[in-house]
C-alpha cells in the first residue's frame, strides 16, 4: 500500500506538503498545479487515506449470562472478547451491562446496544422502549423490531445427520443442553434437539431412548450425561452422538474413555464449536467451526447501519459454518 513518502517522492514536493494536500489543509499555499500533480501520483500509486471512523457514543452491550454461565462455556467468554476488541477498532463507546445489573440499570440515553443471551418478553418490551437500534448475537427473540446474527444451527444439525448417515450410521444420538425460558422459568428444549428430533423423525430413524439433555453446557454435564446414556443403554449404545457443543463432548470422551468404549469404532462423535481445546482432546474432536469473529463484525457493522445510516428495516443474518473432521469419526 503506497505511503505518503512514496508519493512526495514521485511528484518531487515534501513529505510535509503532500500530507496537508491529502488532507485539504486550506491554510497551505500551493498552486493549482501542485494539488494536481499530487492528486495524480496519489492516484496512480492507488493512495487510500486512512479513513477516520466516527465516535459512536453511547452503545450498550447487554451481556446477559452469569459468571458461571461464561465459564462454562468459553464460546460465550470469545465472543464478548471479540465484541470488545471491535467495538475499539470501529471506534464504538461501549458500556458493559450484566444480567445481575438488571435490565433497568440501562439508560434512556443509549443509542443502540449488542445483546448476549436469554431476555424475557418484559426484558424486550422495555428495550423498545428505549431505542429500535439493536443487535441480538446467537438468538432471535424480537425478529419484528431488532436484528439478529447467529450459527445456522438448524443446518448444522442437519449437515451432522446427513455426514453420519454417509458414513454409515442409523444408530445416532443426540447429547445437549436445554433453553431456560425466562418467561415460564422452565427447561425447554433447544432448537438443535428440536430440528435433530424432526429430521430424524423424517428419515424414520429417530429413537427416544438415544436422546439425553440436561440443563448446561459444560463438560460436568457432558460427563453426566454421556455417563447416564453407557449405564442405561449397556451394549445398545448408538454408533454415533450429535453433542451440541465443545464443552459437553469433552465431558462425553472422557466417559467413553474411561468405559473403555472406543471412539470412533464404537462410538463416533460430531460436536459444535471448534473451540481451541477440541484438537487437543484424546481423540481430536469432530466439530462444526463457529467462526465467531464474523459473526461479531457482522453484529457491530449491522448496528452501525441502524445509528449511523438510519436503516429501519430489520435483518437477520444467518452464518454458516465448516465441518472439521478429526479422529473422534470414520
Amino acid at each position: 500500500m503506497a505511503t505518503i513518502k512514496d508519493i512526495a517522492e514521485k511528484a518531487g514536493y515534501s513529505i510535509s506538503t503532500v500530507s496537508r494536500v491529502l488532507n485539504n489543509d486550506q491554510s497551505l499555499s500551493v498552486s493549482d498545479d501542485t494539488r494536481e500533480k499530487i492528486y495524480e501520483v496519489a492516484e496512480q500509486l492507488n493512495y487510500r487515506k486512512k479513513a477516520v471512523r466516527t465516535l459512536v457514543k453511547n452503545i450498550a452491550f447487554l451481556y446477559w449470562l452469569t459468571d458461571k454461565e461464561e465459564l462454562e462455556d468459553v464460546y460465550y467468554k470469545t465472543m464478548r472478547e471479540e465484541i470488545e476488541k471491535l467495538a475499539r477498532f470501529y471506534n464504538v463507546e461501549l458500556i458493559t451491562y450484566k444480567i445481575n445489573d438488571g435490565i433497568h440499570q440501562i439508560p434512556d440515553s443509549i443509542e443502540g446496544f449488542i445483546a448476549v443471551g436469554t431476555f424475557s418478553d418484559k426484558e424486550l418490551a422495555h428495550l423498545r422502549s428505549l431505542t429500535l437500534n439493536g443487535v441480538f448475537i446467537d438468538s432471535t427473540p424480537d425478529p419484528d423490531h431488532y436484528d439478529t446474527v447467529r450459527p445456522d444451527l438448524p443446518q448444522i444439525t442437519r449437515r451432522t445427520v446427513n455426514f453420519l448417515m454417509e458414513k454409515g450410521h442409523t444408530e445416532i444420538g443426540l447429547i445437549g443442553g436445554t433453553y431456560h425460558n425466562p418467561n415460564t422459568d422452565e427447561d425447554e428444549r433447544d432448537l438443535r434437539e428440536r430440528v435433530f428430533r424432526r429430521y430424524m423423525e423424517a428419515k424414520g430413524l429417530l429413537k427416544e431412548q438415544y436422546i439425553f439433555t440436561h440443563r448446561g453446557f459444560s463438560v460436568d454435564n457432558g460427563y453426566y450425561l454421556m455417563t447416564k446414556a453407557i449405564r442405561e443403554l449397556g451394549d445398545d449404545l448408538p454408533t454415533a452422538f450429535l453433542v451440541a457443543a465443545d464443552p459437553i463432548a469433552v465431558g462425553c470422551l472422557q466417559a467413553l474413555n474411561e468405559n473403555g468404549i472406543s471412539i470412533p469404532n464404537r462410538v463416533s462423535v460430531v460436536s459444535i464449536n471448534n473451540i481451541s481445546v477440541a484438537k487437543y482432546v484424546s481423540p481430536p474432536l469432530t466439530t462444526f467451526n463457529i467462526d465467531i469473529k464474523l459473526i461479531c463484525k457482522n453484529a457491530i457493522e449491522l448496528l452501525l447501519e441502524r445509528v449511523l445510516e438510519k436503516r429501519k428495516l430489520v435483518k437477520t443474518l444467518y452464518i454458516g459454518s465448516e465441518l472439521v473432521i478429526r479422529k473422534s469419526t470414520n
